[in-house]
């Protein structure tokens, strides 16, 4: 059976730990629009904010290969002028939530189009594929690079896992893979080597 093609960034499921993600974010504040499940990282401007304080600037990943991540969006304030708009537009005053853990495991669907990832590949690191986000669902479509996967270190995501689950079919284009966000700023360094 093939895998339905429903990219959809990456969701949290569960902790390295074994335990349930209890659904914990950190408010920021970014003004470029993003979308659930999308990889963010430090701006270079070091703080931004609402009226409420002031927060480390973030904003959306923008390339395969993206630097010491700062987590994954899980949801955004609502905007009073705009209930309909199913993603968060780029603002000062409205914050976005992002899941902040370094040791969250995420689930992200695999791009499929190159040399489809196996169990073999368990622990390696691999690059993301970054396109614009979905504007009329909300969800990004953020996937993993298939056929990136590799042992070095300053990789975006490292591999922990292969969905099993009815509804997935490992081994074909557009499965639903396990990872970790390898590069992140909390971790204090830029990554640990793929095995």
């Amino acid at each position: 059976m093939a895998n339905a093609d429903r990219p959809n960034g990456l969701r949290p499921v569960k902790l390295l730990s074994g335990s349930p993600y209890n659904g914990q974010m950190t408010k920021f504040y970014t003004d470029t629009d993003c979308f659930l499940g999308d990889i963010m990282i430090q701006d270079t401007a070091s703080v931004t904010g609402g009226s409420d304080g002031a927060y480390q600037g973030i904003t959306r990943a923008t390339s395969a290969t993206a630097t010491l991540a700062i987590g994954v969006v899980v949801g955004w304030e609502a905007d009073p002028d705009n209930l309909t708009r199913p993603y968060h537009a780029g603002s000062s005053t409205l914050c976005v939530y992002v899941a902040t853990d370094p040791n969250i495991i995420y689930e992200c669907q695999g791009d499929g189009t190159a040399t489809i990832t196996t169990a073999a590949d368990v622990g390696l690191n691999f690059d993301i594929v970054v396109t614009a986000g979905n504007t009329t669902t909300g969800l990004s479509n953020m996937e993993v690079l298939e056929g990136s996967g590799a042992v070095t270190a300053a990789t975006p995501v490292k591999l922990v896992g292969l969905v099993d689950r009815a509804d997935n079919e490992v081994g074909l284009a557009n499965q639903k893979m396990l990872v970790t966000l390898n590069t992140h700023v909390y971790n204090a360094d830029v990554g640990s080597l793929g095995v």
